[in-house]
């Protein structure tokens, strides 16, 4: 299954924890810093609502990329 196709079938399930990781992979192989960092919010923003312990961690890529004090 591609990973747009499992981006989906995340969001249709409602699972926050998910989505974040895909969201973050999603970012990992984005080229241009505006989609990767687009990617990173999104899977920054799904990580808190998840309460998952990478949450810090895509915080700091945001703040490394400009988009994050």
């Amino acid at each position: 299954m591609s990973l747009h196709a499992r981006i989906l079938a995340a969001h249709a399930a409602g699972d926050a924890g998910t989505l974040a990781r895909l969201y973050e992979k999603a970012a990992r192989e984005q080229t241009g810093e505006d989609a990767r960092a687009f990617f990173l919010t999104q899977a920054y923003v799904l990580a808190l609502e998840a309460g998952l312990p990478s949450a810090p961690d895509l915080r700091r890529a945001l703040v490394a990329l400009g988009r994050e004090r």
